[in-house]
């Protein structure tokens, strides 16, 4: 290993190997990439690099893991636990995917796609429907989220019930391990039986054991139609009876089910302008359901969503229903549930948590954790909402009037956390239901989780990387007497 090497010999090796398009050290053109887009974290870099290949970011990892100089990956920069945002050191570079944008090949006998890290969810869903496809997976942020960034935090999105969180979704992938190496398995097989699935270690590691390049992603059929409806409920766990009645009788063809309370719906109504309650009356909860088919199957969904409103009003599950009339009434309904995190937000200073426990049990865990807050934390709102038929809501605490955004972050917002990831742990469930661990929620995991997994967890980060210079302090918590350690030298 070399002796550490300075900074300017550094950036003019980085732009012999990757040109002056792909590494810089301007403060204004990195400015936008070290905040996260909550605005929470905020850090300092050596530079930036932006590869345009697969074969350059294997040289650039591979000069970094000679000088020792810690890599931050990053996608969209759009996600929300700070995975992607250096450390205030200013050690560390940031490697970003963005101009590896290509969507290489689409086989649409096969309903394959392979496309780079860098290319946006958006566009990616434009491409395969030139072919009359669709690729399962969408979420509020398609139009910035990247492919690798959706594989290396295992995303989820609103379909998950239906098609799974992205793990599901990949067939193949190519990733620059720690040293430079790149492992490619983008062809995909139906059978392969060589011992580990790499592929899957990779999903979900946050950029901690190697960064995703490219990615081979399954295709669907495009959708012959959909039924979307709106129902008001009296409680959740009327919700959650609606849920295993529409399981039971729509089956495959459910594609959503979202829920929120009347303070979501409210504060969203009051944030975007023009927009309007589905139903007349007010109720204490509603549920967006959603049915879809491809062509051949979809002319029975108007009638079977009918139907199965109609059995849940008659049996008192469902206060009230509405069934969008088209497509533009549908979206006006999805609409309502993208925008309850931005609504809120205008509000003032939240706590916001992704959990998630067993599916069965979510119903009872809001019914029972919502008051337990509250209580807990006077003046506080306790407000969940999302995707109740993956067992995994958001689990949102908004601070008293008048409270200072950040101070009360720091201050009684992290107790806030605290209790509320405790209550989730003791209720079997996952303090990172979707979102990623990050350095968000490092911390926490360290505290809360089975120490046997983290110290699978560790094992395999130092087996992988052990120079630890792939997305130091994320996801991956410290041993105990790192930690002390790290106090003390403090």
């Amino acid at each position: 290993m070399s002796d550490p090497i300075d900074p300017a010999d550094f950036a003019a090796e980085a732009v012999s190997l990757l040109g002056p398009r792909g590494f810089t050290r301007d403060p204004e053109l990195m400015a936008p990439w070290l905040s996260d887009w909550r605005g929470r974290f905020h850090g300092r870099a050596l530079g930036m690099a932006s590869p345009a290949s697969t074969r350059e970011v294997s040289a650039f990892v591979a000069l970094c893991a000679r000088h020792r100089i810690p890599i931050v990956p990053q996608g969209g920069n759009s996600g929300m636990s700070g995975g992607a945002t250096p450390d205030p050191s200013g050690c560390s570079v940031l490697l970003s995917l963005r101009r590896m944008d290509a969507i290489r090949a689409l086989d649409p006998v096969a309903r394959q796609v392979t496309c780079e890290a860098g290319v946006i969810l958006q566009r990616l869903h434009e491409a395969a429907a030139e072919h009359r496809l669709r690729f399962p997976l969408t979420l509020g942020g398609k139009g910035s989220a990247t492919i690798g960034g959706l594989v290396a935090t295992n995303a989820g999105g609103t379909q998950v019930l239906r098609h799974g969180t992205m793990r599901a979704q990949v067939l193949g992938l190519e990733a620059v391990l720690a040293d430079g190496g790149v492992i490619d398995t983008l062809t995909p097989l139906k059978k392969d039986n060589r011992g580990f699935d790499v592929k899957q270690l990779l999903i979900g590691s946050e950029g901690t054991l190697g960064i995703v390049t490219a990615a081979t992603l399954r295709l669907l059929p495009e959708l012959g139609g959909r039924a979307v409806a709106w129902a008001g409920l009296a409680s959740i766990a009327d919700a959650r009876r609606l849920l295993v009645a529409c399981e039971a009788t729509a089956g495959e063809v459910l594609e959503g089910f979202e829920v929120m309370p009347a303070q979501s719906l409210e504060a969203v109504l009051a944030h975007v302008p023009g927009s309007r309650a589905p139903l007349a009356r007010e109720h204490a909860w509603h549920a967006l359901v959603e049915l879809a088919a491809p062509q051949g199957e979809a002319e029975r969904l108007p009638a079977l969503a009918e139907s199965i409103l109609a059995t849940a009003m008659e049996d008192g599950l469902v206060a009230d229903a509405v069934i969008a009339a088209n497509d533009s009434q549908a979206e006006a309904f999805w609409r309502l549930r993208d925008e309850i995190a931005p609504a809120e937000r205008a509000l003032g200073p939240a706590m916001q948590h992704d959990i998630s426990v067993p599916v069965a049990r979510m119903a009872d865990f809001v019914a029972f954790a919502v008051p337990e807050v509250e209580k807990r934390f006077p003046a506080t709102r306790a407000i969940a909402f999302g995707h109740l038929g993956d067992g995994n809501v958001h689990f949102h605490v908004l601070a008293p009037a008048g409270a200072e955004r950040g101070a009360w972050e720091q201050a009684e917002g992290k107790a806030i956390g605290a209790f509320v990831h405790d209550l989730v742990t003791q209720w079997g469930g996952s303090i990172s239901a979707e979102h990623g661990i990050g350095q968000m929620k490092v911390e926490e995991l360290g505290r809360l989780d089975d120490p046997v997994r983290l110290a699978l967890l560790r094992s395999v980060k130092q087996a992988l990387d052990p120079a630890g210079l792939l997305n130091p302090g994320k996801l991956v918590p410290l041993a105990p007497q790192r930690v002390a350690e790290g106090r003390a030298t403090s």
